[in-house]
């Protein structure tokens, strides 16, 4: 617009000397430069990443003064150059007010409140003037005059409407009729950018439905479609007066709500919001004479005096809503301090995990298993990591890390490696165990290449006496799914002496089924069991079951956990056979093990 304004304008000036016009084509063409310098700076200021919508409206307000301002001075140089009829400018003045309007039609039409009020102010002094000539042609001039305005303003508003469609269809979820993900992001941003200015507070809600996919896979897509419509419906009445609410994709939604003065008036209207829109969404749908339930998972984010991105605050609101599930789902949780140096320490245990095998950092300890008279028959395997950066770490924390990047395959192969060296070097000095535990994650035992590593890790370091001293230890999660798969996995290594184990036994998806089918050798009580067995009955008769279990299906039984005196004697009393704790002794290193192992010889 600047362009078109300030190049022609100079053409202005030229025929305004040529024709004693010298003062007004000069003044006018100073005004229209000092406009054309204020576009330019409103141009230059224009950022849609760092403006708040406070600053964004303002600088709308300005923009559509400046088109007023420039529109209206091309109008005014009609007025100027009009009387000088003698010298036929009079006919620049209507050749450049008809081009006028066709700018201001062509380059305005995508807002209604710049090009009705610009085109009329454009085009009424033409109507007037010809109108003015007072002679037959002059009212045809008029008439036309008017036609064109019409047409005008009928492709304007023509291309205005084919825009707002297209933009409605651009930034809404075709399905639900919701925002979409691309509009969410930048409204988001809008936020942000808002709250970088004051000091107010604001909320995000990510919405995972949980247990859609289930009905979406028995029941087909079409009544999974169905379903997702009523879901926006609930959340659009109950949350569209105060937010904005997307469908992010699948069975995800998200809502950002108003910027608050406090964080306590945030935070409370965020809950009332997620609850309501819990208890909503778990009430009843009727769907093709289905009637479904489903709940919701909520990942709360509050913003104050953001720093990050947009994208950054939802991956937030998305961490927390992964924590609802972890717990059970259905419920709500609120991305905080304490998640964040979760989120921080499990990037920094994930990074240096990728090395550790690398850098020998992980070693095996070995915790003795007693019988009755106190002599070790036995040791579970347990691996160990002392971080060069971080210093020890617990398995609780990096072994679930391992589980989900699939490091656990290589570290799992690390493991059983060293404890099948460590086996064969035991036997040849001496020391003769009965068995020697190693665990082995559902991962690893389902990964392809597991049998193959296991039938090399054989050849190279064990006898067959020594492969029936070695006890796979699989968690209760394991027999969860492909119970056939796995017992055929199980069989395919029993042929070579190798035994199982349940670990953690009783706190799974134990069941008699799987005692009768799965070919176990040994059941480890979990030390759940044990913690309160001189206090609590019913951890006493479930230790009992256990026990009386095992001799029926002809299965040994170790108890894990044991940390004192009477613990030890009520498994006694029970007739439990092999014992593993504290009470006897914590995990020991190799040369450890072998000394007290040699002193009790």
């Amino acid at each position: 617009m600047i362009g078109l304004s300030m190049l022609p304008g100079l053409g202005y000036i030229l025929l305004g000397v040529l024709n004693g016009a010298v003062f007004r084509s000069i003044a006018w063409y100073s005004m229209m430069s000092l406009v054309s310098l204020w576009g330019y700076q409103l141009y230059r200021s224009f950022d849609f990443n760092t403006m708040s919508h406070y600053k964004l409206a303002k600088w709308y307000r300005s923009t559509t003064y400046f088109y007023y301002c420039i529109f209206s001075l091309w109008t005014a140089i009609f007025l100027l150059y009009i009387p000088f009829e003698e010298s036929n400018l009079h006919y620049i003045a209507l050749f450049t007010q008809i081009g006028t309007s066709v700018v201001a039609s062509s380059l305005l039409f995508s807002d209604k409140r710049l090009y009705v009020p610009i085109i009329l102010i454009v085009i009424a002094p033409l109507i007037i003037y010809f109108l003015q000539i007072g002679t037959w042609y002059g009212y045809v001039l008029t008439a036309f005059s008017s036609v064109f305005a019409w047409v005008l303003f009928y492709t304007s508003s023509s291309s205005n409407r084919l825009l707002q469609k297209t933009t409605y269809q651009a930034s809404r979820d075709q399905l639900t009729g919701l925002f979409n993900r691309n509009y969410f992001v930048d409204a988001m941003q809008q936020v942000v950018n808002s709250l970088k200015s004051n000091d107010g507070y604001c909320y995000l809600l990510l919405i995972d439905l949980d247990y859609f996919k289930t009905i979406n896979d028995s029941l087909g897509h079409d009544v999974g479609d169905i379903l997702l419509k009523q879901v926006a419906k609930r959340m659009l009445d109950i949350g569209s007066n105060e937010s904005v609410i997307a469908r992010m994709g699948g069975d995800e939604f998200i809502v950002v709500g108003n910027i608050f003065n406090d964080r306590e008036s945030c935070t409370s209207n965020a809950m009332k919001l997620a609850e309501d829109l819990r208890n909503s969404l778990k009430s009843a749908y009727n769907i093709d004479r289905h009637t479904l339930y489903i709940s919701a998972s909520i990942g709360m984010s509050i913003l104050h005096r953001p720093d990050n991105s947009a994208n950054q605050y939802i991956k937030e609101a998305d961490i927390a809503m992964y924590e609802v599930k972890d717990k059970g789902r259905d419920g709500i949780v609120v991305f905080g301090k304490e998640i964040s140096e979760r989120i921080e320490k499990h990037l920094e245990i994930e990074r240096l995990l990728r090395h550790a095998l690398v850098n020998k950092e992980f070693y095996l300890h070995y915790q003795p298993q007693y019988n009755q008279e106190h002599q070790i028959v036995g040791c579970e395997a347990l691996l160990r990591w002392q971080s060069e950066e971080l210093g020890a770490i617990s398995p609780a924390d990096f072994i679930p890390i391992a589980e989900k990047t699939g490091l656990i395959i290589d570290i799992g192969n690390f493991v059983i490696e060293e404890a099948f060296s460590t086996l064969k070097k035991w036997h040849t000095n001496g020391i003769n165990l009965e068995s020697i535990s190693i665990n082995v994650s559902m991962r690893q035992f389902y990964h392809h290449r597991f049998h193959d590593d296991i039938d090399r890790l054989r050849q190279q370091y064990l006898t067959p006496d020594l492969c029936k001293k070695i006890i796979f230890e699989l968690t209760e999660s394991v027999m969860a799914d492909e119970l056939d798969k796995l017992i055929n996995l199980m069989n395919q290594l029993k042929t070579h002496g190798f035994m199982f184990s349940i670990d953690d036994f009783g706190t799974g998806y134990s069941s008699l089924a799987y005692l009768r089918k799965i070919p176990l050798d040994e059941i480890k009580i979990d030390r759940v069991f044990i913690e309160e067995i001189t206090t609590n009955t019913h951890d006493q008769s479930m230790v009992e079951l256990i026990l009386n279990l095992s001799k029926v299906f002809g299965l040994k039984v170790v108890a894990e956990g044991i940390e004192n005196q009477q613990q030890e004697e009520l498994l006694l009393q029970a007739g439990c056979e092999i014992f593993q704790g504290f009470l006897f002794s914590k995990p020991l290193g190799q040369k450890s093990f072998e000394n007290i192992y040699n002193k009790l010889k």
